[in-house]
């Protein structure tokens, strides 16, 4: 990597944070407004539930195929210019929202989400292992959740925004209502929906744009790490292959992503078969118990727990969320009272609820496998980072199984499948991430006692 090697020391650290911390928000938001696209676009492109996640699934398949040559421009360009370049990207996909919308044509929605997600890629690529390096790898899953929070966060609001912004006086349309209206009427209705897209995505078109130029110009340093600069000439012709808990690592995070993703973006989907108002702001719900999942991170790791002891808890939390979902009663709304009718928020079926926790479980896991996978790799940071990015991935293919099971079986018993994916996830806590040429890297490197 063609960058000038600095070491950056703690109390230099809180600029480059709140930066980075902008992107991980940018990202989050851009990320976590398919979780209300995905139920608008089904009923502005007339979709069945298969083609309405492939639009989700679209901008994770960029990760897959942008990852590496996402990582030659990182390599190429460094951090700051690579990250300038990703929002920039992020830009143009933005922009191809217009004529998507004005044409109401899937495939150029399509475009859009590949577009954006090859932006992501990039961004991500850079920032993920520049928060790593930046501080003491004992800590990294600390600074890593504070970036979650704040990815979460836009979560929570991105819904949100694009229910107010985008759907407006038409929050009462849904499947169920467009099914009952006439031809004339259906058409007219879905004509102003899309409609509705223009503006915001052009504001936030040029906002990045403005964000892009203000980041190349920003302090924000170059970083490469002590140990990678020493050790670069020890590693020579090594592999990533070379590292098991790199490739299980990046397997853990292929089937994360792909939970995380059916877990945010599908809750609206069934909650509009359901009939529940408002559905596209259902996403919010589960971003919200994210931020919760990630706080508690903040607070456990490393004082009371390890990486690896909070991976394993998080992993077990979602076997049972998901033994849960597929038994739960869609008409009962007992959860909601309990947890937040009572605060004045709308009642929702127990099923509903249960989606939405699994933010709560799957919050741990992309900070904990972060570190523990890139641990070690000195001069592969770079292309570790992409093939761990390739993992984003998942978010292409399971939510795709689990259309396709929804429209086999029925959605509710579809969220099985994600059963063996936490026990996966599990193993790579307990065995699969000592894996490692230097197995004390992984296991007693992140021990810290209660």
């Amino acid at each position: 990597m063609r960058v000038q090697a600095i070491r950056v020391k703690a109390p230099d650290s809180f600029w480059p944070m709140l930066i980075i911390g902008g992107l991980f928000f940018i990202f989050g938001f851009i990320t976590w407004l398919n979780g209300a696209l995905v139920p608008f676009l089904q009923i502005v492109c007339d979709l069945n539930e298969v083609e309405a996640i492939t639009i989700a699934s679209t901008f994770y398949f960029a990760a897959f195929v942008m990852a590496l040559p996402m990582a030659k421009v990182l390599e190429s360009t460094g951090y700051k210019k690579a990250m300038s370049i990703g929002l920039s990207i992020i830009a143009i996909g933005a922009l191809f929202f217009i004529p998507a919308a004005k044409s109401q044509s899937f495939l150029v929605f399509l475009l859009a989400q590949f577009i954006l997600g090859t932006g992501l890629t990039l961004l991500q690529t850079a920032s993920n292992p520049y928060i790593v390096k930046i501080g003491p790898q004992v800590t990294a899953a600390v600074r890593i959740s504070i970036m979650g929070i704040l990815n979460k966060m836009a979560g929570v609001i991105a819904p949100v925004v694009f229910t107010a912004l985008v759907i407006g006086e038409f929050s009462h349309v849904n499947i169920q209502y467009i099914d009952g209206l006439s031809n004339a009427s259906r058409e007219a209705e879905i004509a102003q929906l899309a409609s509705g897209l223009i503006e915001p995505y052009f504001w936030m078109a040029l906002a990045l744009i403005i964000m892009a130029i203000a980041l190349i110009k920003s302090e924000l340093p170059e970083l490469i790490s002590a140990d990678e600069k020493e050790n670069q000439h020890q590693q020579g012709d090594k592999k990533l292959t070379d590292y098991p808990h790199l490739v299980l690592g990046a397997i853990s995070l292929f089937i994360y992503v792909g939970i995380e993703v059916i877990a945010g973006d599908t809750i609206g989907l069934l909650g509009s078969k359901l009939g529940i108002a408002n559905a596209t702001s259902l996403t919010s719900y589960t971003m919200a118990f994210m931020v919760i999942g990630y706080i508690s991170g903040l607070i456990v790791i490393p004082r009371a727990m390890t990486e690896r002891q909070a991976l394993m808890g998080s992993a077990l939390i979602g076997a049972v969320l998901t033994l849960l979902i597929v038994f739960a009663s869609t008409s009962s709304t007992v959860i909601s009272h309990i947890l937040w009718v009572w605060a004045g928020l709308p009642e929702l079926p127990d099923v509903i609820v249960y989606i939405a926790l699994l933010g709560f479980a799957n919050a741990i896991v992309w900070p904990a496998i972060w570190p523990l996978a890139l641990n070690g790799l000195g001069s592969l940071t770079a292309k570790g980072s992409a093939l761990l990015i390739m993992g984003i991935a998942g978010g292409a293919i399971l939510p795709l199984i689990y259309g396709f099971l929804a429209e086999a079986i029925s959605s509710q018993t579809a969220y099985a499948m994600m059963l063996p994916c936490y026990l996966l996830i599990f193993y790579y806590a307990i065995h699969g991430c000592r894996l490692s040429p230097k197995s004390s890297q992984c296991g007693g490197l992140h021990e810290s006692k209660p």
